[in-house]
This record gives structure tokens, sequence and C-alpha cells, in this order.
């Protein structure tokens, strides 16, 4: 089922499931995995153009373009930072164990209080399956923010990626310690409730230093239920 958050004559954006992808596969037709894009554009019998992308296991807002124009203007959005997206990550308590021996790694054990921001810097490389740290890569920014324990102990994190790199926010937080709830591929122990799902949501998109979004008739911001 398809949700759309919001439309208009430029723009449509939908709350994406986990478990779908935002766009094609580079295996076409052979992936059989559900397209939210490729769903999108039969349910409005027009061709739309993907401003960003979620990963398949991750939930929340994703944007699509009903025009070329559209499209380059959002991008130009994107490209130069002045858009920003938030997610709502829920991790386990800080723990090394995941990380080889021979992967080099601070280890740096410290105490987090709600309402404690830290900013993390990399240089992040995409392997075949996962991302690394290497000096080859491309310069990271994450802006974090811990928000205190849920009812059932895990911990909560607002996360702002300055940069786009491929699985930035999973990368930053298991490096740290705190891999996401449900992510194998990062260290995660503890299983999510689908296999294809871990508990990383976007879930909100500030417009509001957007240039030409008022007239794009965008709101200044987008927010979903975390």
């Amino acid at each position: 089922m398809i949700q759309i958050v919001f439309e208009n004559s430029h723009f449509v954006i939908c709350d994406k499931p986990s478990g779908v992808l935002s766009t094609p596969s580079r295996m076409g037709a052979e992936d059989e995995r559900n397209c939210l894009g490729i769903s999108l554009q039969k349910h409005l019998g027009l061709q739309i153009y993907p401003v960003h992308r979620l990963d398949f296991e991750v939930s929340g807002l994703v944007m699509y373009a009903k025009s070329a124009e559209a499209h380059r203007k959002a991008n130009a959005w994107f490209e130069h930072k002045q858009v920003s997206k938030t997610y709502r990550a829920i991790t386990t308590v800080q723990d090394f164990s995941h990380i080889p021996p021979n992967v080099k790694n601070s280890r740096e054990k410290f105490a987090v209080v709600a309402g404690q921001k830290f900013e993390w810097k990399s240089r992040i490389l995409r392997g075949k399956r996962r991302a690394f740290e290497s000096p080859e890569g491309k310069d990271s920014l994450t802006l974090a923010e811990y928000l205190g324990t849920n009812p059932a102990g895990f911990l909560q994190w607002d996360l702002q990626p300055v940069t786009g790199r491929s699985h930035q926010l999973r990368f930053d937080l298991s490096r740290h310690g705190f891999p996401i709830v449900g992510d194998a591929l990062y260290g995660s122990k503890i299983p999510s409730d689908s296999k294809a799902a871990i508990a990383l949501r976007a879930y909100k998109i500030d417009f509001s230093k957007a240039p030409g979004a008022q007239e794009l008739e965008l709101p200044p911001i987008i927010q979903l239920s975390k």
C-alpha cells in the first residue's frame, strides 16, 4: 500500500515501509522485491524522478519529483545542503564486541546523557555490502543527539546526515558502539520484528532554507510520527 504524505503538482512525498526499495535495484527485473518508485509511478500514471533514497531496511519519508525541472531544483537543494533530514534510531547500549579485533577503531567508551549532542566525522568508503572507514573514503559528517531510553530500555537518537554517504548513519552508530536494533550487517545482536527492517526511520524533512521551495508549494517542514 502506497502511503502518500504530501503531494502537489511538483512533488510527491511518501512514507516508505521498511522492506521496500525506493528505486529499482541494479538487478532490474531480476530483483523481485517491491519497489515504491515503480508502484507510485503506476499509481500516478506519470513518470516520476527520485530526489533521494532510503535503504531497503529503512522506513520513512522519501521524495519524488513529478517533472525534470522540479527534480533539478530539488537535487540542487540536497547537493548544497539546503534541506535537512532527521532520522530516529533505536540502539542498544554501547558495546564494541561486534567490531573484529583487527578492525581499527578507538573503542572509546563514554556515558551519554539525554540532550547530549555529537558531531561525528569520518571518511566513509562503500564496499560491496557495507560501508567502512578508510583514508580513501569520502568525508562524512553526522549530527547526533541522544534522547534517552524508551520504555523497552533501548537508546533513542535523532540523527541528521549533513553529508549523504551510503549507510552513513548505520555505520556511524555502529562504529561508536551503538548498532541499530535489527541491523545485523552493522553488528546488532537484537533481531527486529522483520528480517527486512531495522530501527531507523526518516521522520522529518526541513525545507525552510531551500530557495524557491515556497514557490513550489512545499511546506517548511514535513514530519511523521516517530
